[in-house]
């Protein structure tokens, strides 16, 4: 079930995922369906620019992962439940099959749902969190339970600050100077979805290489997007990932960190996606 009303920066809306959980949305644009899926801690508005600037040539969908904005949330948690999130998105407002870009761990969602048979038509990725090298120390082997712990006891600060420090490798003592910072609220009132994006890295954060047949099943082209200027472990899991199939096109940025710069990276979505102009 789907509802929608217009609004000053596109259509809003919500429909109901296979578990009842209520997603919101926004759509912007018109033409093919392109769905943005956001990584840790992104709602909706945290892609709006990148969605306005593909919104020229798409219909543009932005949604709240459960859990997350205007978004619902259903217990327990599972992948499977957020894919099918997806596949919700995909088959109401999308139209049915979509073009899809995810970001950060939100790229390693996508990947999951057009592995395991979401109708996705092509597949853009920005620097899936792999660590898959000894370039940084791998996630500590019990990092799911102990944000799992911290998020039940209502320490969000605290997960959030783990979060920083373990899976982004941030020192401590810059974490501790940002809680401080007036955006530090914002990362708290999704800190309760971390465990979410740790499951769904699952073991891609092990130091380990990629299992190769992981995602074996996706048939339609890929994009994998790095920039070169930031953390060494993100270029060396972008290659890693595109190396693993001919359907993969790398696609490095040069001078672009984790948080790219939407107007670098819409054109080359554009460009694959197929709507650049002739």
């Amino acid at each position: 079930m789907t509802t929608d009303s217009a609004g000053s920066k596109g259509t809003t809306g919500t429909v109901v995922s296979a578990d009842g959980t209520t997603l919101a949305y926004e759509l912007r644009g018109s033409g093919p369906a392109v769905v943005l899926v956001g990584g840790a801690f992104m709602t909706r508005g945290d892609s709006a620019d990148l969605a306005a600037l593909l919104a020229e040539r798409f219909t543009v969908l932005t949604y709240d992962r459960r859990g997350r904005g205007d978004s619902g949330d259903t217990a327990p948690y599972d992948v499977v439940r957020e894919i099918e999130d997806l596949d919700a998105l995909v088959e109401g407002p999308a139209g049915g099959s979509a073009m899809v870009f995810g970001m950060s761990s939100g790229a390693v969602l996508a990947l999951e749902a057009t592995a395991r048979g979401s109708a996705v038509t092509r597949l853009a990725l920005y620097e899936p969190p792999f660590v898959t090298d000894a370039s940084r120390p791998p996630l500590p082997a019990d990092y799911v339970e102990h944000l799992t712990e911290l998020v039940a006891k209502e320490a969000y600060g605290d997960a959030v600050a783990y979060f920083l420090t373990a899976a982004v490798g941030l020192p401590g003592e810059v974490v501790a100077g940002m809680r401080q910072a007036p955006f530090w609220s914002g990362m708290e009132a999704v800190a309760h979805t971390l465990p979410y994006d740790g499951r769904i890295m699952g073991d891609t954060m092990s130091g380990r290489p990629l299992p190769v047949d992981r995602w074996a099943s996706v048939t339609v082209p890929v994009l994998v997007g790095s920039g070169d200027a930031g953390a060494p472990h993100m270029l060396t899991g972008a290659r890693e990932l595109a190396a693993t199939s001919e359907r993969y096109t790398l696609r490095v940025f040069p001078g672009q960190e984790h948080g790219i710069d939407p107007g670098v990276l819409a054109p080359a979505l554009i460009d694959f996606f197929g709507g650049a102009v002739s």
